[in-house]
């Protein structure tokens, strides 16, 4: 007959391998809001340094969305408007827009290895987990099996 600690330790690992396996989903939706996050400040980027090549007054097409396109003149091709944060931007050289995009793209990039080393060691705890349970399931079973006499 399989004993009491048994059954609690069956009943611990699989609370404990839920909660992993939320924490690891919630782990993965940071990540693809970093990935996001990344994506468009790498176009950004790209942006800024295509920018570098224009001259004043030079047409460009601007996105608006959805696949579409208006034509804006380049007043300014060194003053770029740059958000902070909370709804807040500031106005700042060509130079050092790209120089604060390349920063939050460095700090976004440690953060996303951060949050890949923590998703590596839950799956790491989840199979070690899933292996216990899987062991002493097997081994409750065993014990709880009838045997014919």
């Amino acid at each position: 007959m399989a004993s009491k600690s048994e059954e609690e330790e069956l009943r611990r690992l699989s609370v404990e391998l839920r909660f992993l396996e939320q924490t690891a989903e919630a782990i993965q939706a940071r990540i693809n809001m970093v990935n996001a996050a990344i994506t468009d400040l790498t176009y950004a980027s790209m942006t800024l340094e295509g920018l570098e090549k224009e001259k004043e007054n030079s047409e460009l097409l601007v996105p608006i969305g959805g696949g579409s396109y208006i034509k804006a003149k380049l007043e300014s091709p060194d003053k770029i408007i740059v958000g902070m944060g909370a709804g807040i931007s500031v106005e700042k050289t060509l130079q050092e827009a790209k120089e604060l995009i390349k920063n939050r793209l460095e700090s976004l990039e440690k953060t996303r290895m951060s949050l890949q080393q923590q998703l590596a060691q839950i799956a790491e705890r989840m199979s070690e987990g899933k292996e216990k349970f899987d062991n002493l399931l097997a081994k409750f079973r065993e014990e709880t099996t009838p045997r014919n006499v």
